[in-house]
């Protein structure tokens, strides 16, 4: 372990002292900026360490601060060049039962931003129930305990992976511009601020590293799972997810940095910084990059969905073409993702309303996605196109899903098809998976897996037995079948989309769960092992000692009606003997084999 050097940082003083520890970072006391007239700074007595902190004085709505008087500024100096995570030190309360002291403003990038103008802050609200104390806890945007302990206590969160109803950010700081201005601004009196602590992305950072101020040792050197084999194994960019990304995962797709609407919220103004980080990830580390999304009918730009046909189908070409001068090495991008179940049709919130722009239903009933494929095939000539979709491996959308396919294959419009795999379309049976991946398959184009989550249980998602036996007897389908090409997963760590049905593979303190034992196994040796069956209902189910509880979210966990539901599944009787069947035998040619 290394001390690190503290920066404390006001207006007219940046101490800049020698840089040694093992992870870039630094520390800003928050009473050492330029504090507006709205802002008190005074000493918690009771807290240990004794603890200055910084607070605002009135409370305000909105999503802008408004007035320079409840800014609070900061100028630093960086110790090297990078993109660092924001982590903050703070206590909130006592307004616990109505979350009214919980929630306060940073700029959306450095430099001195526009007090009315929203889009130049990010609203961090509901800090209330987030947040990690523990020492050993790997610090996120979430936080393993009830959320309720977590009120009125001196807790850490990264602001960077938090959604606190904005999109939040990294920081990216180049080496000619070490210097930087960083502001704050208050929200609702009641939110005590310590300090906050810039670090480094991809490094881990327990509630001890940055209480103590001393950076993690560096952890061994570790291949990708699937190194060496002949199909990626990939994962998802985003700021909650990066950690020690490199020591499991050879493949990237940015979970939201590629759509739309978050690049282009407002128009003709260009947010790349998330999706520049994700391509970054990928070729820095020699990774396949697959692009997430150019066509979807959900997180859209909202100005998009009322402009006139023609205007629409301007701006859709100008995304393209913006996506292809900037990132010139895309492997697969995906064009269109979920056409069956979702086309940018309506005009609601991030629905686009754009399809007739492209075409709409037309002659074949697909033309839409037909005009959206031959702008892909322009703007990306040397990039494999893919379509992509959910609940295609369990029947409900394969039908529909083929005859697309089809009439892109026609027309030399398609390279590769995308599957998602998410847990709410994996509970039926794996002779059921394999026969519609072998329909697919005998398009002749190649399959890729790409949302893939599996889940524990949501009444208790730190149960290791279920999420184990849901591995092993959901993934061998996909990855043994000789069709599909690369399987990337939607998310590994906590505040993944799943989070609530536990469908992360290493817990909050970096523990492996043993599903993620069992899947580097499995990958480098082909073998199954035991399978147990475990249920979400039973009364004998192991999981973790560590206990967790989060709040259930039936937009998570909620199959669409056509998908026949989500959850554990390993509760039904049928599905149990399909496991111990799995477990002993071989199912479908040549797919599944107990080696």
């Amino acid at each position: 372990m290394k001390t690190l050097n503290k920066l404390l940082v006001g207006i007219g003083l940046c101490t800049c002292l020698p840089y040694l520890a093992t992870a870039d970072i630094l520390i800003v006391e928050a009473e050492n900026g330029d504090l507006g007239s709205s802002f008190d700074s005074a000493t918690d007595t009771t807290a240990e360490p004794v603890t200055d902190y910084i607070a605002i004085n009135s409370t305000l709505a909105g999503q802008a601060p408004t007035s320079v008087d409840r800014v609070t500024t900061y100028e630093l100096e960086f110790p090297a060049a990078g993109e660092y995570n924001l982590y903050v030190r703070l206590r909130n309360g006592p307004e616990v039962g109505a979350f009214e002291d919980d929630s306060f403003y940073y700029g959306n990038g450095f430099g001195a931003k526009d007090v009315s103008d929203e889009t130049a802050w990010v609203t961090a609200n509901g800090i209330a129930a987030a947040g990690y104390f523990l020492p050993e806890e790997i610090v996120g945007a979430t936080g393993s305990e009830d959320p309720g302990s977590k009120h009125e206590r001196w807790k850490w969160l990264n602001l960077s992976a938090f959604d606190g109803g904005d999109t939040a950010t990294t920081f990216t700081v180049t080496a000619d511009a070490l210097i930087q201005t960083f502001q704050i601004a208050g929200r609702e009196d009641g939110l005590w601020i310590d300090k906050f602590v810039f670090a480094s992305v991809g490094t881990d950072y327990t509630v001890q590293n940055l209480d103590d101020g001393i950076a993690p040792e560096t952890p061994a050197e570790e291949t990708p799972i699937a190194e060496g084999q002949e199909k990626y194994l990939g994962n998802i960019y985003s700021a909650s997810q990066v950690q020690n990304f490199t020591a499991y995962w050879n493949q990237v797709a940015p979970e939201n940095a590629g759509k739309w609407g978050s690049v282009e919220a407002t128009r003709d103004v260009m947010n790349w910084t998330q999706l520049d980080a994700a391509y970054a990830l990928a070729q820095e580390n020699n990774l396949p990059f697959r692009m997430h999304v150019m066509i979807w009918g959900n997180q859209q730009p909202e100005w998009i969905k009322t402009l006139p046909a023609e205007e629409q189908l301007e701006e859709i070409e100008e995304w393209f073409t913006e996506v292809a001068a900037r990132y010139n090495d895309i492997d697969i991008i995906e064009i269109v993702n979920e056409p069956v179940n979702d086309a940018p049709d309506t005009d609601d919130t991030g629905g686009g309303n754009y399809i007739e722009a492209l075409g709409g239903t037309g002659d074949t009933g697909w033309d839409w996605i037909i005009t959206a494929f031959e702008l892909g095939r322009t703007h990306f000539p040397d990039t494999k196109l893919m379509i992509n979709e959910y609940s295609v491996t369990n029947g409900s959308n394969i039908n529909p899903y083929l005859e697309v396919i089809e009439l892109l294959q026609d027309r030399d419009l398609i390279d590769v098809i995308g599957v998602q795999a998410h847990a709410f379309s994996t509970t039926v049976s794996a002779a059921t998976t394999i026969s519609n991946l072998d329909r697919l398959a005998a398009t002749g184009l190649p399959i890729y897996v790409t949302e893939m989550d599996i889940d524990a249980c949501e009444n208790n998602p730190d149960n290791d037995a279920v999420q184990l036996a849901n591995y092993q007897r959901i993934f061998p389908a996909f990855w043994e079948h000789p069709g599909v090409a690369g399987v990337t997963l939607w998310g590994w760590r906590p505040g993944l989309w799943r989070n609530d049905q536990g469908a992360y593979l290493v817990r909050s303190n970096g523990e492996e769960r043993p599903a993620l034992t069992w899947l580097r196994e499995y990958v480098q040796t082909g073998e199954v092992g035991t399978i147990t069956p475990a249920s979400c209902n039973a009364a004998s189910s192991s999981s973790s000692s560590q206990s967790s509880s989060s709040s259930s979210s039936a937009a998570a966990s909620s199959a669409p009606a056509s998908s026949g539901g989500g959850g554990g599944g390993a509760s039904n009787p049928l599905l149990l003997l399909l496991i111990l069947f799995a477990g002993v035998g071989r199912i479908s040619a040549g797919v599944i084999r107990q080696k």
